[in-house]
């Protein structure tokens, strides 16, 4: 079977090579558009992957959280995804899926580090990171206070994070900082995406490289051969 289903793809091809010029064209031009439409259904689906992530972290359940980030990671290392993303205000295209935040997981790591915080407060209130504690919650508590929001609301541990921000880091303060409040970064996912994978997208692109090929050879074949009937018919005169 295997050498009958390779003699029925070379019997394929060259059927395919044996059509003129403006044939292989014609469909080069419909397979694009073909490959146009599946790449734009893989950018689709993994929009939807993203979001299951981005809903699940919203719900706050981080195994549902870790399930869809597999999903997506899965799918996007075995398919073709084209993203436009911005960074530093301009427009840029990338395979995969682009920088995402899970938002809502990091703000519960941080309420946690900020209730530790204010226990920390209560058991020594002359510690350095309890004085600085302190300083930042008379600050958010008075903001809360005038605007409405309390702990632990997202806006007051928004406060936290950029009032501790605000206090240099010492030696003595022990990197109250970086200790307390988690980086970012360890909420920030970017999958990638291979340039090229044998997915159906990526099966009709070859197709359309090959038949690009064939298309190129064909005219520099034609080319050449026009250039040497023109000799042969106007040969020089010595």
């Amino acid at each position: 079977m295997g050498g009958l289903s390779k003699d029925k793809l070379r019997q394929g091809l060259a059927k395919i090579f044996r059509l003129r010029s403006w044939k292989l064209a014609l469909i080069l031009i419909l397979l694009s558009f073909f490959a146009a439409t599946l790449l734009r259904f893989d950018h689709i689906r993994m929009t939807e992957l993203r979001d299951a992530v981005l809903a699940a972290d919203s719900e706050g359940d981080d195994a549902k959280t870790a399930k869809a980030l597999s999903d997506l990671q899965g799918f996007t290392l075995k398919h073709i995804v084209f993203n436009t993303v911005e960074e530093n205000g301009q427009q840029r295209i990338t395979f995969g899926t682009g920088p995402f935040y899970l938002e809502n997981q990091y703000l519960r790591r941080a309420q946690e580090a900020i209730r530790k915080a204010q226990e920390e407060i209560d058991k020594n209130a002359k510690n350095p990171n309890g004085n600085i504690y302190q300083k930042v919650a008379a600050i958010c508590d008075a903001q809360g206070k005038k605007y409405g929001w309390r702990y632990p609301d997202k806006e007051y541990i928004n406060c936290w994070i950029n009032e501790l921000a605000a206090f240099p880091v010492t030696d003595n303060m022990d990197a109250y900082g970086a200790a307390n409040l988690p980086s970012t970064e360890l909420f920030r996912y970017e999958f990638a995406s291979p340039q090229w994978y044998p997915c159906g997208s990526g099966i009709v692109i070859l197709i359309c490289v090959i038949l690009v090929i064939a298309l190129v050879i064909r005219f520099f074949i034609w080319f050449f051969l026009k250039i040497a009937v023109s000799v042969v018919s106007h040969p020089r005169k010595k």
